[in-house]
């Protein structure tokens, strides 16, 4: 079974045949983003798509093209702004960190998104959240501030809660992969935040993977983890299938 799945992954990544995507430029609080939108079914269910600290990027772009491919219609959001896809770490830290200390302004930017997703024509009463680093820590903030949607989803993410915050708003399951072996996230954070959703009543579904250092789904970087990958996308695209209608 194992071999069978990561030939089929494999398969996945090598494919050409994605349709072809739109840059989509919108605002929020009168500041310039540019989002990615892909779907090749009218109708199709969303998938809103959020970025890690480098910003919208051809990584997000390829997992768009993936989804796209089963049937998905998916919005890639900006939280950075439009033209702002930083290559130095210093410029990373200080982009994150500036929404991390503005929550207000980083739920403004999400719900912007998802008003930009709508626009395209994007079904948001039929749609899923998921991100990736930044971007899972963004998506439970999204979870946190009470978005309505049918589900939420993180890859290597963020997990812990804010000072204030908690759950009690939550609508929708959650989707955490996480890797075993990250030394940013630590397993700590994974069973503070499970203990944290079953207190409040929150349904979830929590898998790590063995050897998975941070950042594992990032294609070609040495963190990569072929196997966590492969397991982890397998589930997220089961957990849409069963999501969304």
């Amino acid at each position: 079974m194992k071999t069978i799945m990561t030939l089929l992954f494999a398969v996945v990544l090598a494919s050409s045949s994605y349709a072809a995507g739109v840059k989509v430029d919108y605002q929020v609080d009168n500041q310039a983003y540019e989002g990615y939108y892909i779907s090749n079914t009218k109708g199709a269910p969303l998938v809103l798509l959020v970025h890690d600290w480098d910003g919208l990027t051809d990584y997000e772009v390829k997992r768009a093209g993936m989804l796209a491919e089963l049937g998905y219609a998916v919005f890639a959001a900006d939280l950075f702004g439009k033209g702002v896809r930083p290559t130095e770490m210093v410029d990373k830290r200080q982009h994150t960190g500036a929404l991390y200390k503005d929550r207000a302004k980083l739920r403004a930017l999400l719900q912007g998104a998802l008003d930009a997703a709508k626009e395209q024509g994007g079904d948001v009463t039929n749609a899923v959240s998921m991100g990736y680093c930044f971007g899972g820590a963004a998506v439970l903030e999204q979870v946190r501030s009470g978005t309505d949607l049918k589900g939420f989803a993180t890859f290597h993410g963020g997990l812990s809660t804010p000072e204030g915050q908690d759950y009690s708003q939550a609508k929708g399951k959650l989707l955490i992969m996480h890797g075993s072996a990250d030394s940013n996230i630590s397993l700590q954070d994974f069973a503070d935040l499970a203990t944290e959703l079953e207190q409040q009543g929150v349904s979830h579904e929590m898998i790590t993977y063995s050897g998975a250092p941070h950042a594992f789904t990032v294609f070609g970087s040495e963190r990569y983890r072929q196997d966590a990958d492969a397991k982890s996308w397998q589930r997220f695209v089961e957990f849409l299938a069963a999501t969304l209608n």
